[in-house]
């Protein structure tokens, strides 16, 4: 696994990852930003189809929702980003969203499975670069801290 274009979790940050609680409750925040054109592999029956970055994230979003679904995961939350107002000039992003799951175990248990690995075709072929950041849930109560 590279994270060189921050496509795909490096080993380093997919430890760590695994290193934290696996049996309480987690919120992932996706930042993504798309592909012009989709870029599949050679030999890819989708490969030329000039398929955009974002409709390739749909494709990705179809094949892998029913096991995101089975493992009990569920959007909380999601947006399309629509200006910086702080942060680098060069970070600029298509999507955000955040997905809560049961467990640390859940979304391992996503990543492993046969039918999702399928999937991540379609999102390594759309997405130029992403943040994807673990969070533990906690009672926002009445202020940011």
């Amino acid at each position: 696994m590279s994270d060189e274009n921050h496509v795909d979790p490096g080993r380093a940050h997919f430890d760590a990852f695994k290193a934290l609680d696996r049996d309480a409750p987690i919120e992932m925040l996706n930042l993504l930003r798309f592909k012009e054109q989709a870029d599949y592999p050679d030999g890819h029956p989708l490969a030329g189809e000039g398929l955009s970055g974002a409709e390739a994230y749909a494709r990705y979003g179809e094949h892998s929702g029913p096991v995101f679904r089975r493992v009990g995961g569920t959007v909380v939350w999601s947006g399309r980003p629509e200006t910086l107002v702080i942060g680098p000039e060069d970070e600029r992003w298509d999507a955000a969203f955040v997905a809560r799951y049961p467990t640390a175990h859940a979304f391992l248990e996503m990543v492993s499975d046969p039918d999702y690995q399928k999937a991540v075709v379609h999102r390594q072929a759309a997405v130029q670069t992403s943040r994807l950041i673990r969070h533990a849930p906690r009672d926002a109560g009445k202020g940011f801290a």
